[in-house]
């Protein structure tokens, strides 16, 4: 009995900083400018065994609020975790295209490289922690 409880208790504390990594993800990401200087957040969340993030707000180029049809619309889905911050086999959407794109990405502390490819054509983002 106090084998098998020695044995859980190690696994528990081995899983925890995975399980802590995948989490450090969660949370507000401000999007690098677009050709106009806008930018928007993107908040993480959990969504089922993977990772998305939605649009929560946007901003002109001189931090002022700004309305878009993009607001509330899924930016990332389906992002899988395989560990060292390394997220993929999810989707990025790009409102600049209005195109979806296979997509991963990596953290790393509070920076967040988002990837887009289509057809061998890749794009990419370092998201900062909002």
């Amino acid at each position: 009995m106090i084998r098998t409880f020695a044995a859980a208790l190690t696994v528990a504390v081995l899983a925890l900083p995975a399980l802590a990594q995948n989490e450090e993800v969660i949370g507000d990401w401000r999007t690098q400018p677009d050709d106009n200087g806008n930018y928007g957040i993107v908040r993480i969340a959990p969504c089922g065994q993977a990772y998305c993030g939605v649009l929560v707000a946007s901003y002109d180029s001189a931090g002022n609020a700004i309305d878009s049809p993009n607001t509330g619309r899924n930016i990332v889905w389906d992002m899988r975790p395989y560990g060292d911050g390394h997220y993929d086999d999810g989707q990025i959407y790009a409102p600049d295209r209005d195109a979806t794109y296979n997509s991963e990405m990596d953290l790393a502390g509070d920076q967040l490289t988002v990837k887009g490819c289509f057809l061998g054509i890749c794009r990419g983002q370092t998201w900062t922690r909002n």
